[in-house]
């Protein structure tokens, strides 16, 4: 097998990776948020019904800005539910989901949620435009965040939180390019809304950083064409545009499912020319940055016949895949397909936390367990702080249907503070391994730390109730750092992570 390389040097960067890239998603969908998050008479409840060994794990994968509550769920949601004493909230049909949502858990446990994982953990509130509008979407906001002396904010205090709730950053709906969405509108109509929404938010809150709705994927029919649209209406409102992609192997095709970043580092770079093209005519010196707020790997063709086979009940299992190791080696290199547009996605959110295509599962009264996916989420956030340096590629490729073809070696390099370099790097080829060779220019690091590896002998390898750590990473073996070049071999079908200092 030809080996792999590339060079790093300090001179050739991409961006500083912003903390909001390893956020998540907690949706009212399934059993993400009912004995997922919240589970009041679990052994490992806390008085507030948190559940502490999900939140023991959410610490430890290190996820930062959480987006809530929806997703298509938001399209149908009437805050007002979700706030007061749990007894007198009402229950409601959820359109989005099939489901009853019986708001117990609403606004202040999110809050109070996120306030226990600790500082890292940041608000971001998604409005309904679906089935609202601007009026809903500014009376949230004064509940949410003005101090006190009003009908809302005392409301807020009255209903036990004091203190505002600090809400920064806010999405301006759900996917309203999509037909399956409650609401669902015209580039033309939505833009309209947005604008009249943003323009209103800021006069409560000139700081407040808004995302407009991007496409909710390449593939769309009205992609590029909808973003222009919409920005056209919101570009001087908006500080974001948001994207979403799912992936998953269609026709037995895994040679094209490990390349999906492909796709992915396509998308933004799409996305980041209609933004660019929008703001050079109009004269505007401001850039669109992306937020990526519902990526991850998603047997979606399995979703349709579970939900519309449901009858409205309680927090049904629903979109619980269970990952496999060649699950996961498509997850890492999704992560590497973000940091290497560091420069311009500033907001992800793996969609999405717990037991709805989630890295952590959960059994009602039971355990909490790390899937496939948990680890290369939770390497990247503790080790992907820092600088993206420029990661240009000379590998062997392999042939794929839909992307024709393609590089074995996906990676990426993060420089930290205090001089350190990591580098992430998928190897796709499913049989041989992959030599790697590293040139590292004036980065002053002369030792391997760690060379830590994803991979296993049976690519269907998964974590599961009865197993629940069948899969986990393993320290890697031979690999070197001498006269300024990194040596490795890539294992097959696997997530490197090599740690330098």
């Amino acid at each position: 097998m030809r080996t792999a390389r590339f060079t790093l040097d300090p001179a050739f960067t991409v961006g500083e990776v912003n903390p909001r890239l390893f956020g998540s998603f907690v949706e009212h969908l399934g059993r993400c948020v009912y004995t997922g998050v919240f589970e009041p008479g679990h052994p490992t409840a806390d008085a507030d019904g948190i559940r502490q060994d999900v939140l023991d794990l959410v610490r430890e994968l290190g996820v930062t800005a959480i987006r809530y509550p929806g997703g298509n769920f938001v399209s149908g949601y009437k805050w007002e539910d979700s706030v007061g004493p749990v007894e007198d909230r009402p229950r409601r049909l959820d359109l989005a989901w099939r489901s009853t949502e019986t708001n117990r858990f609403g606004l202040s446990e999110y809050i109070a949620f996120l306030r226990k994982i600790g500082p890292q953990a940041e608000p971001m509130m998604a409005v309904n435009l679906g089935t609202r509008g601007v009026a809903e979407a500014l009376e949230l906001q004064e509940y949410a965040n003005h101090p006190a002396g009003t009908a809302l904010s005392d409301l807020r205090v009255e209903h036990g939180d004091k203190d505002p709730f600090g809400i920064r950053m806010w999405c301006l709906g759900n996917e309203m390019d999509g037909p399956w969405q409650t609401g669902h509108k015209t580039a033309e109509e939505y833009g309209r809304i947005a604008a009249e929404t943003a323009r209103a938010m800021r006069q409560i809150d000139p700081g407040v950083e808004l995302v407009a709705c991007g496409s909710s994927g390449q593939s769309m029919e009205t992609f590029a064409e909808w973003e222009a649209t919409v920005l056209k209406e919101t570009y001087d409102l908006v500080d974001y545009i948001s994207l979403h992609a799912y992936y998953e192997p269609l026709d037995g095709d895994v040679d094209s499912f490990l390349a999906s970043a492909v796709d992915m580092e396509s998308f933004i770079e799409n996305v980041v020319a209609t933004c660019d093209h929008v703001g050079a005519r109009l004269k505007s010196k401001k850039k669109i940055n992306l937020s990526f707020d519902e990526w991850n790997v998603w047997y979606l063709s399995r979703t349709e016949a579970q939900v519309s086979a449901l009858d409205w009940p309680e927090a049904p299992r629903l979109l619980e895949d269970n990952y496999s190791v060649t699950d996961a080696v498509v997850f890492g290199s999704l992560l590497i397909a973000l940091l290497r547009h560091a420069d311009r996605v500033t907001v992800a959110c793996l969609a999405q936390l717990v037991n709805v295509i989630a890295p952590i599962m959960t059994e009602p009264g039971g355990p909490a367990w790390r899937q496939t996916t948990f680890f290369p989420f939770s390497q990247a956030s503790r080790y992907g702080r820092g600088e993206v340096l420029d990661v240009r590629v000379d590998s062997p490729t392999y042939e794929t249907r839909k992307y024709g073809e393609t590089d074995l070696l996906h990676a990426t390099a993060v420089r930290a503070d205090d001089g350190s370099v990591t580098v992430f790097a998928v190897n796709r080829g499913r049989t041989a391994s992959l030599p790697l060779d590293v040139a590292l220019g004036g980065l002053g690091v002369t030792s391997v730390v760690e060379h830590s590896v994803l991979s296993d002998a049976d690519p269907d390898a998964r974590n599961t109730l009865a197993e629940p750590e069948r899969v986990t990473p393993h320290a890697a073996e031979g690999t070197t750092l001498a006269d300024g070049r990194l040596s490795a071999v890539l294992e097959p079908l696997s997530w490197n992570v090599i740690r330098l200092a």
